[in-house]
C-alpha cells in the first residue's frame, strides 16, 4: 500500500506540474501543509492530545522537506520517465553507500537480485529517441533521492510512526514557509493545482508516508532501497489507466525483470 501511495504521488505531481494549474512552490505548501493537517487530525484522535518535540527530527524533517521541494521543481522540466529513473536511481545508490557505512550485511543474493530489479528499471526508462536534458533539473532530482534515501534510513529508528510523520510534517511545513520569500512573485494556483495538491499531500504523502515508517524498522536498508525500484512501475501503470497512455512490450518485459529481481531479493535462502 506505501508503495502504491509512493508511486501516485508522481502522477499528482505530473498531472499538477505539467498541465500547469499550479507553480511547484505552491504544490509542495499545499502537499506539505495538508499533510500536516491530515497528520494532526490523526495523532489527535488517537492520543486525545498533540504533544510534538522541539529537539528531535529536524534532520529527517528537513530531508522531508528537500524531497519535496526538488522533485517539484525537478518535474518542470524532466519527463517522467527520466525523472523516476534518477530518483530511485539514486535512492537505491544512497541507501547501499549508507548500508554500507553502517556495516550491514549485503548477501550475495540481495546483491543479485538488486542488479536484476536495476537493469530492469534501466531497460525500462533508459531513452529510445533523442532528448534534450537539464543538467539543472537533473540535480534537483538527484539532491530528491538522496534526501528521500536518508528520510528513509531514519525511518528505521522509527517506534511510533504516526506520532514521527506528524512530527516531520510539521517541521518541514516551517521549512516550506520560510521558502516562501524567495518564491512568492513566482506563485500561482487554481482551484484543480491545489486539489492534486491536496490530495498528493494528504493522502499519498501523509498516510503512504506513516504506512512506510512503520514498515521500515522490519526491513534492512538495502531490502528497503530494492524493494522501492517498484515504484516507477507503479507510477508507470497509474499513468496507462489514468492518463491514457500506451502499455507497451517494454513495460511488460521490464516489469518481470524488477519483480524478478525483488523476489530473488526478499526469498529467504534455502538452509
Amino acid at each position: 500500500m506505501a508503495l502504491i501511495f509512493l508511486g501516485a504521488n508522481s502522477i499528482l505531481a505530473k498531472a499538477a506540474l505539467v498541465n500547469d494549474f499550479i507553480d511547484a512552490y505552491s504544490f509542495t505548501f499545499f502537499r506539505i501543509f495538508s499533510g500536516t493537517l491530515t497528520l494532526l487530525l490523526l495523532l489527535f484522535f488517537k492520543q486525545k492530545n498533540i504533544t510534538l518535540t522541539k529537539d528531535k527530527n529536524w534532520l529527517s524533517s528537513f530531508m522531508l522537506f528537500l524531497y519535496a521541494i526538488t522533485f517539484s521543481y525537478a518535474y518542470l522540466s524532466l519527463d517522467a520517465g527520466l525523472g523516476t529513473l534518477l530518483l530511485f536511481g539514486v535512492v537505491q545508490l544512497s541507501m547501499i553507500v549508507i548500508a554500507l557505512f553502517k556495516n550491514e550485511k549485503i548477501t550475495l543474493q540481495k546483491t543479485i537480485g538488486m542488479i536484476i530489479a536495476f537493469v530492469g528499471l534501466v531497460y525500462l526508462l533508459y531513452p529510445r529517441e533523442s532528448f534534450e536534458l537539464s543538467l539543472f533539473h537533473s540535480f534537483l532530482m538527484i539532491l530528491s533521492g538522496i534526501a528521500w534515501a536518508v528520510y528513509t534510513v531514519l525511518g528505521k529508528e522509527s517506534t511510533d510512526a504516526l506520532f514521527n510523520t506528524t512530527d516531520n510534517f510539521v517541521k518541514a511545513l516551517l521549512f516550506v514557509g520560510l521558502m516562501y520569500f524567495i518564491f512568492m512573485d513566482n506563485t500561482y494556483v487554481s482551484l484543480n493545482g491545489v486539489l492534486l495538491a491536496c490530495i498528493s499531500g494528504a493522502l499519498t504523502s501523509a498516510i503512504g508516508y506513516t504506512i512506510w515508517y512503520y514498515v521500515l524498522p522490519q526491513l534492512q536498508i538495502v531490502t528497503a532501497s530494492i524493494i522501492q525500484l517498484i515504484i516507477p512501475i507503479i507510477a508507470i501503470f497509474f499513468s496507462i489507466i489514468l492518463l491514457g497512455e500506451e502499455l507497451t512490450f517494454t513495460l511488460l518485459l521490464s516489469t518481470l525483470i524488477i519483480l524478478g529481481g525483488i523476489i530473488v531479493t526478499l526469498k529467504k535462502s534455502s538452509s
